[in-house]
């Protein structure tokens, strides 16, 4: 037998504007029945791919490279890592060469296939260091789209505050994170169109994590002194300070007046993990073979720069996919 309020339901949909009326409690209906996360506990996602991991504690790998070309750019986009950074410190300062390789990076079937803005690889760069005068350099390289600053040669308290500040920008009357004040200037066109976003919710995004939890900018700090060692405490407990990083350790070497694989050398190696896990901040640094790899992993390093064949056969040994 025919359910009387079904029935009603169903010549409703004949009668011109009782039609809509059913469909639309229809729909409310549906909506309510469907169970949902409240707004307030629904994770936001994270653009940068690198914070996210970093923010769930996984380990993050990558590459850096002076090839700046658009072939090499949809190679990085689609390869198994989850950033590279771009060395325009020991390689000529090119910013439109920058620009193009970023957007050479953007894969619209990655997007389609993940369903959102996240690209599977981050860019970050490495610049000359020019003290106080690189605040230029930095907001250029924000402004087109990177999600992240290498600061290189970072000895001081004060070298590591005013590069926060100039990946910052000023915050609002009442922020809850006011501090460090930001000297970042607006103005971020390119970076918007590249990240997809509207300029509000690039502001949003544009701030530095772990001190602003949703931010997706990182700021690594890189530690290549005798001066650099004896602050850590100072350097790594700044706030918005996202990693210490370790390149080769060739800097680091000639400052302490020995040879590369000295003891003094891996004694500051581990001085610098020892300050990352003390302030809780990620830590960086440069295998060259696979078994270095699976090493530094588990002594807790948890961003490693290496090479693709590295990378793949570092994991493997970790039994990750």
């Amino acid at each position: 037998m025919l359910n009387p309020l079904r029935h009603s339901s169903l010549r409703s949909f004949h009668n011109g504007p009782m039609r809509l009326v059913a469909l639309a409690g229809i729909v409310l209906a549906a909506l309510l029945l469907t169970p949902s996360l409240p707004v307030a506990q629904q994770k936001p996602l994270h653009l940068n791919p690198v914070i996210a991991k970093l923010a769930e504690g996984k380990t993050v790998y990558g590459l850096n490279t002076g090839d700046l070309s658009l072939v090499y750019a949809r190679e990085v986009a689609r390869a198994p890592v989850d950033f590279i950074y771009a060395d325009l410190e020991h390689n000529p300062l090119d910013f439109p060469a920058l620009h193009m390789f970023l957007m050479g990076m953007t894969d619209k079937a990655t997007i389609l296939k993940k369903g959102n803005l996240q690209p599977n690889v981050a860019l970050f760069a490495r610049f000359p260091p020019e003290a106080d005068q690189s605040q230029w350099v930095v907001k250029q390289a924000l402004d087109i789209g990177l999600h992240g600053v290498i600061f290189n040669g970072v000895d001081t308290r004060e070298q590591a505050l005013f590069a926060v500040k100039t990946m910052r920008y000023p915050q609002l009357k009442g922020s809850k994170i006011y501090q460090p004040a930001g000297i970042r200037g607006a103005g971020p066109a390119n970076a918007t169109w590249l990240w997809g976003i509207s300029g509000d919710e690039y502001e949003r995004h544009a701030d530095l994590w772990p001190l602003n939890p949703e931010g997706d900018l990182l700021a690594m700090l890189m530690i290549e002194s005798v001066e650099g060692l004896e602050n850590l405490d100072a350097i790594a407990s700044t706030p918005g300070v996202g990693a210490l990083f370790l390149g080769v350790g060739n800097d680091l070497t000639h400052s302490m007046g020995v040879r590369p694989g000295s003891p003094e050398v891996e004694a500051g190696f581990q001085k610098v993990l020892s300050a990352c896990k003390a302030h809780k901040i990620a830590c960086a640094i440069t295998a060259n073979t696979a078994n270095d790899l699976a090493k530094r992993v588990k002594e807790g390093w948890n961003i490693i720069r290496s090479t693709v064949p590295v990378i793949t056969a570092g994991r493997a040994l970790l039994g990750e996919r």
